[in-house]
């Protein structure tokens, strides 16, 4: 199908519905994002073909006083209604004319994939918000260093020894972790892992919390090594900054050092993934436009991420 180029602001908004893939960068929160992006939309569409002042009624174009004034008037602007005119009025279009909201949001030293519904789109953002899907990161920390908030911007508290640390020892104590998260998630279901039940729970699909409260890990692997740097993927729900960086704090002191985050990076959201993110000098009309268009293709090629059976965590029976 032949795409035809729109130069009317009216129908340009009109079709702004739907989820959009934007690439947050380190050090800026989300509303700092929200509010740049709502800024360039409405800055597109104000340079677009406006429609036309509303017309006056004849009945208010009879009356007047009769004066010089009010001839000039009249002549300047005829049936024009001056009050609708864009000199008088302003921009037709704001920021607060757009809804827009994140479907999950990110902590201000995470970079990487931000998804945002806008206008029709935030009904799509919600029912993505509410079957919680798994997020991946990658977490780079820094040994041999520890922190007030466990995260670069904070004062360094305590310095260790790391030459004993070696990438066997991180895989081996991810892998540990690893098990032990999966163990915690059938715990809360009130199963024993070795059972038929077990094994029934499983098959039905990805276990999820039933709310936004227990953060789930379901994986954690080592991917890079070059002390006193490594970096981790993590697979999780339900997640915020300073929990993984308070499990990165963790692992360190299981293995005997300490260390703090130096760089955090969500690289894919469900199907979202960070190669499709719209980078920051794409944040304007154009290019929002398209990326709502692949976005979409995203959604009908994975309707499971509106209309999915979750499997809900359970509190542990006592």
């Amino acid at each position: 199908m032949a795409l035809t180029k729109v130069y009317d602001a009216a129908t340009v908004f009109k079709h702004l519905n739907g989820i959009i893939n934007v690439y947050k960068p380190a050090g800026i929160k989300v509303k700092h994002v929200r509010n740049a992006i709502l800024s360039n939309i409405c800055k597109g569409l104000n340079e677009l073909e406006q429609r036309e002042p509303r017309r006056l009624p004849k009945s208010r174009l009879l009356l007047g006083t009769g004066t010089a004034a009010d001839t000039v008037l009249h002549k300047i602007a005829k049936d024009t209604d001056l009050s609708d005119h864009i000199l008088a009025a302003g921009p037709r279009y704001m920021p607060d004319d757009i809804r827009c909201a994140a479907v999950a949001s990110l902590g201000r030293h995470t970079s990487g994939v931000l998804l945002l519904g806008l206008n029709n789109g935030l009904k799509q953002s919600s029912l993505i918000q509410r079957n919680r899907p798994v997020r991946v990161y990658h977490v780079t920390a820094r040994m041999g260093t520890a922190t007030e908030n466990h995260l670069p911007d904070s004062h360094v508290t305590v310095r260790a020894n790391n030459r004993h640390v070696t990438a066997e020892r991180i895989s081996g104590l991810a892998s540990s972790m690893q098990a032990s998260h999966q163990r915690k998630m059938y715990e809360l279901c009130g199963v024993d892992l070795q059972t038929q039940a077990a094994y029934e729970l499983a098959c039905k699909g990805l276990l999820r919390p039933a709310d936004n409260s227990q953060p789930v890990v379901y994986g954690i692997k080592l991917i890079h090594f070059e002390r006193p740097h490594f970096t981790l993927e993590l697979h999780t729900i339900n997640e915020s900054e300073q929990y993984m960086a308070a499990l990165v704090h963790d692992m360190a002191i299981e293995l005997r050092t300490v260390a703090h985050c130096s760089q955090l990076r969500c690289i894919r959201h469900a199907h979202f993934d960070v190669t499709d993110s719209l980078l920051r000098h794409g944040w304007h009309l154009p290019g929002i436009v398209r990326n709502m268009r692949q976005q979409r293709d995203v959604l009908e090629a994975h309707p499971q991420l509106l209309e999915q059976q979750r499997v809900d965590l359970h509190a542990a029976p006592q």
